[in-house]
């Protein structure tokens, strides 16, 4: 599962608080216990004794059996527990995760639990999960897209090339560990750009991919300030990630103030992560002319050599939503 090393670190302490918890818990038990039935340490300390007695035995090779006595002491406990009105594993070790024991791991395989915890990290680090609980494939429609009227540029209405999108965002997700994709989305506004790159965030979080989602203006406020904080100020910046995690997606770019300094950066940002197999998703309002003349030829290059480039266009479907209207249908 792909991890940073200080996100399975920070899962790892999550487990060591659990257990600590859960002594805690069983020692509380075992005090009750003691309280109300002071009978039941006598018999604890026999049990100790005779294991004693028992491991010696083997040791010098005497015959003698203390399964049955063991066995004998150990039901009295059982009964203890059942008669003060508590179940008979009442003091056994108390697991969150049976399976695991709160390990995390099962063998060298990791616990459903451990992947639980995961998803549910990552989910928190890409400021991500409460966008992808109402966009997401599950909740994406087709209803906004118009049937009638085809662009064009491709032959295809709205409502087929967004159809075409879709099994191509389907098959970035499920080839994602196989081959480092990239994506561009372009086209006009509300036409389901962020949308699209939301659901396959949606699609990565749920199995344990770390993503980081950043609008263009965030991604270059997060370079300036790691490049020019004062004293390494921010030296754990999200801008330490942007290279390393399993898939980054810029939205809106072209909405920042364009200049040397994040030409320079987003550059960088682009061919380090082709340079380390690392999956890209842009989106932006501008055209793919507009895109060449707004950055330099190295980056359009990139672009443009390195990313499946899908126009979406259609009616502003936000603008459709406030006003009630729907695109016409064949």
């Amino acid at each position: 599962m792909p991890l940073t090393n200080a996100q399975h670190d920070a899962i790892m302490r999550i487990y060591d608080g659990i257990r600590t918890h859960n002594r805690h818990i069983q020692e509380q038990r075992y005090n009750e216990i003691v309280s109300l039935i002071p009978e039941y340490q006598n018999i604890e300390n026999e049990i100790i004794s005779v294991s004693m007695q028992a491991a010696k035995a083997r040791i010098s090779g005497n015959s003698q059996d203390y399964t049955s006595l063991l066995k004998s002491l150990n039901d009295q406990k059982a009964n203890l527990l059942i008669s003060a009105g508590k179940p008979a594993d009442y003091l056994d070790p108390v697991y969150t995760c049976v399976q695991c024991h709160d390990t995390g791991y099962i063998n060298s395989r990791k616990c459903s639990c451990f992947n639980k915890k995961a998803i549910d990290l990552v989910y928190h680090d890409s400021n991500l999960k409460n966008i992808t609980d109402n966009e997401n494939f599950d909740t994406f429609s087709y209803e906004w897209y118009d049937n009638t009227i085809p662009d064009p540029s491709n032959g295809l209405t709205p409502y087929h090339n967004m159809q075409r999108i879709v099994d191509i965002c389907h098959k970035f997700v499920n080839n994602f560990d196989k081959e480092a994709a990239n994506i561009l989305f372009f086209g006009g506004t509300g036409t389901g750009k962020t949308f699209l790159s939301n659901c396959i965030a949606r699609e990565l979080l749920n199995t344990s991919h770390s993503v980081i989602y950043l609008t263009a203006i965030e991604l270059f406020t997060t370079f300036q300030r790691q490049d020019f904080s004062r004293f390494g100020e921010d030296k754990d910046s999200d801008a330490n990630y942007l290279s390393d995690c399993d898939l980054l997606i810029i939205d809106d770019l072209g909405t920042e103030v364009g200049n040397t300094y994040t030409n320079s950066k987003l550059f960088y940002v682009i061919n380090e992560r082709m340079l380390k197999k690392k999956s890209t998703i842009i989106s932006t309002n501008l055209s793919l002319s507009e895109i060449r003349d707004s950055y330099s030829e190295r980056i359009f290059s990139r672009i443009t050599s390195s990313y499946t480039i899908l126009k979406v266009f259609g009616s502003d479907i936000r603008m459709m939503k406030k006003t009630g209207r729907k695109p016409g249908k064949a």
